[in-house]
């Protein structure tokens, strides 16, 4: 690890010709991966990933270089580098001094890192068993993923912030194949968390693959989804896509400040029905977008976006909070030392309600229940969108149907949050990476059972 003393040295070659404030974040990371493909081991890779980046900046603006050499002498020219593109006024240096304490935790029981290779690649193997085993005669292809990342980092900045922290991530994905006569459907299920491998010993890898395959399987007995306005009920279990992707993106305080916000000049007003509240809570135990403090040194905490409808606050990283007046709340990450922070999501999701789900699919009458969401896409300047449904049946007088496949949703995300009719008092996550401005980090999605008063579902069916 970089001595404290060449770290003062080099946030002080960093503000040399001005600036007021530098940070450095260093990063030294172990990466595992392992691919599974047509019942064979396609791939087994390590690798180590070490550097730091050095970030100036000066009243609005913001020079930022980053190094692999992380020697006193390798550091020192980086940060004289990014001196030369800032001048003025030089602020107060401070000594980075002692470790800040984070307002969260993780208990991580087996190390990805002492885990061995063959114990990784057997659990690969028993979720494509697993699979294949649901029906060997549809199941054609059966693809598993597994990863696994120990990161640490030292950050440190001119207010003399000095974090060292450690960051453990576990993940398993199976994607199942199935085909029958000309019809070919795919189920996907993953896992994952701040956690070590005792993540795949309370999700057991079979299960995974069984739950992918039965999925596709399911889906080649599936009718065409209807085409139409109708009542759509969001499970649980369908995870928080639609609030990641519709609303999470537009609470980013970047976005905002650049006017490309539906939520740009609203806070304090009523954004959403009364029944919905929003929240980013990266200090969540074992959650995938979890983490003690953000890539700039800040403690992760609770940060509630929308309460009761009316918008409370955004994402913030420092610099987006140094525009508003307002303290950094935990939201400046980065994929990596080779990128500056911005602000991003941790773990987003529309706050639990007091409602029976299987009460709020009795009371639809007629509509769509989604159990799985797929991929989609968002405009954030108008909150349009439109998903893909990876799982979902219709519902009649209150009773849940025949599955459907081929189901789109399409609408607008504040306008749907405001036509939020039902919240339940369950919560299912799910995770996934999370791209912006070229950077990817991990984040995980919940909600609760909603029932949304009406959507435009697109499909190729008939009532």
């Amino acid at each position: 690890m970089v001595e404290q003393t060449v770290i003062q040295e080099v946030l002080r070659q960093a503000m040399s010709r001005g600036g007021d404030f530098a940070d450095i974040f260093i990063e030294y990371k172990r990466v595992t991966g392992i691919g599974c493909e047509d019942g064979k081991i396609e791939h087994i890779h390590s690798g180590i990933e070490n550097g730091a980046g050095i970030r100036v900046l000066s009243n609005d603006n913001t020079a930022y270089g980053y190094t692999n050499d992380l020697s006193r002498d390798g550091l020192l020219e980086a940060a004289r580098i990014v001196s030369h593109a800032v001048s003025g006024t030089k602020g107060e240096m401070k000594t980075p001094g002692r470790q800040l304490e984070p307002t969260a935790t993780f208990d991580i029981k087996r190390m990805p890192d002492k885990v061995t290779a063959a114990e990784k690649v057997s659990a690969v193997k028993a979720a494509e068993a697993a699979a294949r085993a649901v029906d060997r005669d549809k199941i054609k292809q059966v693809i598993v993923g597994y990863g696994d990342v120990v990161q640490k980092v030292i950050i440190a900045d001119s207010n003399g912030g000095y974090v060292e922290d450690e960051r453990v991530r576990t993940r398993l994905v199976v994607q199942a194949i199935a085909v029958e006569g000309a019809v070919l459907q795919t189920g996907y299920e993953a896992v994952g968390s701040h956690s070590g491998f005792e993540l795949l010993e309370s999700k057991h890898p079979e299960a995974i693959g069984t739950v992918a395959a039965k999925r596709a399987v399911q889906m080649l007995a599936a009718k065409p989804a209807p085409a139409g306005k109708m009542a759509v009920v969001l499970a649980g279990e369908a995870g928080g896509t639609m609030v990641h992707e519709a609303c999470g993106h537009s609470l980013e305080a970047d976005l905002v400040q650049k006017g490309l916000s539906v939520y740009a000049g609203k806070m304090g007003q009523k954004v959403a029905a009364e029944c919905v509240t929003v929240v980013d809570d990266a200090s969540m135990p074992d959650q995938y977008g979890s983490y003690r403090f953000d890539d700039e040194g800040v403690p992760s905490r609770k940060v509630t976006l929308i309460e009761k409808g009316v918008l409370k606050d955004f994402l913030y990283d420092r610099i987006t909070a140094r525009r508003d007046g307002v303290e950094p709340n935990g939201h400046g990450r980065r994929e990596s030392y080779q990128h500056k922070p911005i602000p991003r999501m941790g773990n987003t999701y529309i706050a639990a309600g007091t409602e029976d789900p299987q009460k709020i699919i009795r009371e639809t009458g007629n509509g769509l229940l989604v159990t799985k969401m797929g991929g989609g896409q968002v405009n954030t300047t108008t909150g349009d969108f439109v998903f893909d449904v990876a799982e979902g049946f219709l519902i009649t007088a209150g009773q849940v149907g025949p599955m459907v496949r081929g189901a789109t949703l399409t609408g607008n995300g504040p306008a749907v949050l405001n036509i939020v009719e039902a919240v339940g008092n369950d919560l299912g996550f799910t995770i996934g990476t999370c791209g912006k401005d070229g950077q990817g980090v991990p984040v995980g999605d919940a909600q609760p059972t909603l029932r949304i008063k009406e959507l435009v579902v697109g499909g190729t069916g008939h009532d």
